[in-house]
């Protein structure tokens, strides 16, 4: 799944090597509001980089699934009208 966001995208996604990341979010969120950590910055020096995926799929093909995107949109839109 992260691959194929970096391929329609066209740019790279980075996970974090913390799989967890909304509890770990939450608990620096209370960090911060009880004065734990002093900044962002702070919790910024914590993160750490558990994999990349950089766009490697041929333009023709991205275009294409968007293509088909695009009209499974259209194909939904006219679901909503006709229900």
């Amino acid at each position: 799944l992260m691959q194929f966001q970096a391929d329609i995208l066209g740019v790279p996604v980075v996970r974090s090597e913390v799989q967890e990341t909304t509890a770990l979010g939450a608990a620096y969120l209370a960090g911060l509001a009880t004065g734990f950590w002093k900044s962002q910055r702070e919790i910024s020096s914590h993160w750490r980089e558990g994999g990349r995926f950089n766009p490697s799929m041929p333009a023709s093909t991205v275009e294409s699934l968007r293509g088909r995107w695009k009209a499974a949109v259209e194909r939904a839109k006219a679901w909503e009208q006709s229900g």
